[in-house]
């Protein structure tokens, strides 16, 4: 017992001494934006901010939020007639008219593609009764997001002293929004015609998102202007099966800047495999003739170097091991102090020894000092 503490003691110190913590954010390519944040949809990872967390006026980034309740709460083949309220709205319009009749997909193309205003409060009054009622469900899918500096007063975005978000709660409200396959298939469009209700001719919508025409791979997602907030944009692009967002807010050089932090991040970080799935972890759990394996793999954006500081601990779910349920337990995944990744884990072997599954290669992170080290730690702890 008094070797293994021992063991335990210098394990602990080597993990001190050799694994450090990784700084929250890299620096990245000067921008003039007055607040900026880029982030890794898949994982969520926020690789760049600057001034992430400032309360600043939205514009129509706004309209992200009005889309992804609307997709959400709505029926987008629902036909949705347009009230008095959204006629002649200030700001960017499609120009409804009243008691048109429009399809609610159709809305949400003109209030991304063109930033209709009009489009807005159309949606707003048909998905909660009253643009003060669908605020309300803005304000509530913020708090369900933890968009902790978000404050909805409208649907559309025009300048208001309790209307405000961070570029931080953006890039995650737009990471979120980007995986709804509608959402996306809506922001990613190019040009979009749309009948005009008692005419022989369409409505032919263009997207003024001009980084679809201007960035390979850009894929979406909204434009923004107010005297206050000034130019806003938040920008996606999809390179080899990876897509980041950015959010630039205050900003007169919106498109460069943008591009300028989509090339930073396809260039500074690569999405490495941290675990594979049905990677065996070690035998002999808890006294026990026990393997665990991992039920699905780890894939994480990092930078050169990143790797090596990724340490791991091993949880067990006593409840399911007794039934023999799976999870088993879970594989916790740190780079530095952040939590990035939880991986459920199963028996692989029973007691008879009959190996369920092959075992995988082991990650280079493994190797050096990770999994086997943690979880014997853990399990005396």
């Amino acid at each position: 017992m008094v070797m293994r503490r021992s063991l335990l003691f210098f394990l602990s110190c080597f993990l001190i001494l050799f694994i450090l913590p990784t700084p929250l954010f890299a620096k990245g390519p000067p921008i003039q934006a007055k607040a900026a944040a880029l982030i890794d949809v898949q994982s969520g990872r926020v690789l760049y901010e600057k001034n992430g967390n400032e309360r600043l006026p939205i514009a129509s980034l706004t309209k992200i939020m009005t889309a992804i309740v609307a997709i959400e709460e709505g029926n987008v083949e629902d036909k949705v007639k347009v009230g008095k309220n959204a006629v002649g709205v200030e700001g960017s319009s499609i120009y409804l008219q009243r008691n048109e009749e429009m399809r609610l997909e159709d809305l949400l193309y003109g209030l991304m593609l063109r930033s209709g205003n009009d489009a807005a409060v159309a949606i707003a009054e048909h998905i909660g009764g009253s643009v003060d009622g669908f605020v309300y469900l803005m304000n509530e899918k913020a708090e369900l997001l933890g968009l902790t500096h978000t404050h909805f007063m409208n649907p559309h975005g025009l300048d208001h002293p309790d209307h405000y978000s961070t570029a931080h709660d953006l890039a995650l409200l737009t990471a979120y929004a980007l995986k709804n396959p509608i959402f996306k298939k809506i922001v990613s469009t190019k040009i979009k015609t749309v009948p005009m209700p008692g005419e022989e001719w369409d409505r032919k919508w263009i997207n003024k998102n001009k980084m679809l025409r201007l960035y390979p791979g850009a894929d979406g997602v909204k434009t923004g202007y107010t005297k206050s907030a000034n130019r806003c944009l938040a920008s996606s692009a999809t390179r080899e099966g990876r897509q980041l967002a950015t959010i630039i807010l205050n900003d007169g050089d919106d498109w460069n800047d943008s591009m300028r932090l989509l090339d930073y991040g396809f260039q500074e970080y690569q999405n490495v495999e941290v675990i594979p799935e049905q990677y065996t972890l070690d035998e002999g759990f808890r006294g026990e003739n026990l393997i665990l394996e991992t039920m699905r793999s780890s894939v994480y954006p990092l930078q050169d170097g990143e790797l090596e500081k990724i340490t791991s601990k091993v949880v067990w779910n006593e409840e399911n091991i007794k039934k023999g349920f799976a999870p088993s337990g879970y594989l916790y995944l740190y780079l530095g102090k952040e939590l990035i990744d939880q991986v459920p884990l199963r028996i692989a072997q029973e007691k008879n020894g009959d190996l369920k599954t092959k075992k995988k290669n082991q990650p280079s992170f493994l190797d050096k000092w990770g999994i086997v080290l943690q979880s014997l730690i853990q399990e005396v702890s």
